[in-house]
């Protein structure tokens, strides 16, 4: 494994650990960002990294992420992550595997993790047998994603009613990239309030089944995401949409989807405000799967109905920010950013 100690951001998180077992090939990295405002959580990622610097990379920025966002979300909890290195491209874990890693989490009482990228809610179970600080099981939180669309559906009301003084998606051109679950149901949301959707995945069976769902949908190839013209363009798949040339060119009036880590960096983010484009900040608008699954450990137990109103209340915290933004003329990434700083300042 590389080494973690020499890595520029190191000193600014809590704990950065790597870890690994030899005979069931498991590889990977925890990083707790802080647990200043309480018990720290993020989700689990298994993904096939070009390396195990960009594994770091992904690992610290996505902890990072995840304290800022339960700050803007308004839970009492801080951000971590973890990053299971995937030997190959196939999402194929044994239960040896799972059981390794399961081991390796029991050392960290003050982490809590579940569904992430690569994993799924098979998995999570399985994780749940061996150790006690697993999330979003279905006997209680259950599946984030549907909670991770439901606050990008009301991220994305907040940025209208700001840009157009109005917040309904009926009638709007929507670019949506990625229909895995969070996607496609921020294609359900937006479909039935009469949006007018262009989409696209990798995955061809994905595209054949929003077509059945939706067939007044639009299909679109990589290359148009950023050459149409629309109200919204909203990535759903993985992070660093935004690149230094995409920010540059887009042509989208708004940014807003569901995507850890869309901007490849904040320059993008300051390049989007100055052309104009409303970017919502990838942490405030996906924070509905956190919503969800730390609800589970509250002391009061789960309560769907407090969950759907923190969601809700998304749509506010993003007119707040992008106000603000305009307001002070910096861009709502840095504004964001900025909020959630303050908070962990002792």
């Amino acid at each position: 494994m590389i080494d973690i100690i020499k890595h520029p951001e190191y000193n600014n998180y809590e704990l950065v650990k790597s870890f690994s077992d030899g005979e069931t090939g498991l590889k990977g990295i925890i990083a707790i960002h802080s647990t200043i405002l309480g018990p720290a959580v993020g989700g689990t990622r298994y993904f096939h990294y070009g390396s195990e610097e960009e594994a770091l990379d992904d690992v610290l920025r996505l902890s990072r992420g995840m304290t800022y966002k339960c700050i803007l979300a308004g839970v009492k909890y801080g951000g971590a992550k973890c990053v299971l290195i995937a030997p190959n491209k196939d999402n194929i874990k044994s239960k040896e595997y799972l059981k390794a890693y399961g081991n390796i989490l029991k050392q960290y009482q003050n982490f809590y993790t579940g569904e992430d990228v690569g994993m799924n809610q098979d998995d999570i179970e399985e994780l749940a047998k061996i150790t006690p600080n697993i999330i979003g099981t279905i006997a209680k939180a259950g599946d984030p994603s549907p909670w991770a669309a439901l606050s990008t559906y009301y991220a994305i009301r907040g940025a209208l009613k700001f840009l157009y003084n109005n917040s309904s998606l009926k009638d709007k051109k929507i670019i949506i990239k990625g229909l895995g679950k969070v996607g496609m149901e921020l294609v359900r949301l937006a479909y039935q309030e009469g949006a007018i959707l262009m989409v696209y995945d990798i995955n061809e069976d994905r595209i054949n089944q929003a077509l059945e769902f939706f067939p007044n949908i639009s299909i679109i190839q990589p290359e148009e995401f950023y050459t149409k013209e629309c109200d919204i363009f909203a990535p759903c798949a993985l992070g660093k949409d935004i690149t230094n040339e995409v920010a540059n060119t887009i042509k989208a009036k708004i940014i807003c989807g569901s995507a850890n880590n869309q901007l490849v960096s904040d320059m993008e983010g300051i390049i989007l405000f100055n052309r104009g484009i409303v970017y919502v900040p990838d942490y405030v608008a996906n924070s509905g799967g956190l919503i969800n699954v730390v609800a589970e450990l509250d002391i009061n137990g789960y309560n769907k109905v407090n969950v759907l109103d923190k969601c809700k209340k998304v749509e506010e915290e993003v007119a707040l920010i992008l106000n603000e933004s305009k307001k002070t003329n910096t861009a709502p990434n840095i504004v964001a950013d900025l909020i959630a700083k303050r908070a962990l300042i002792k």
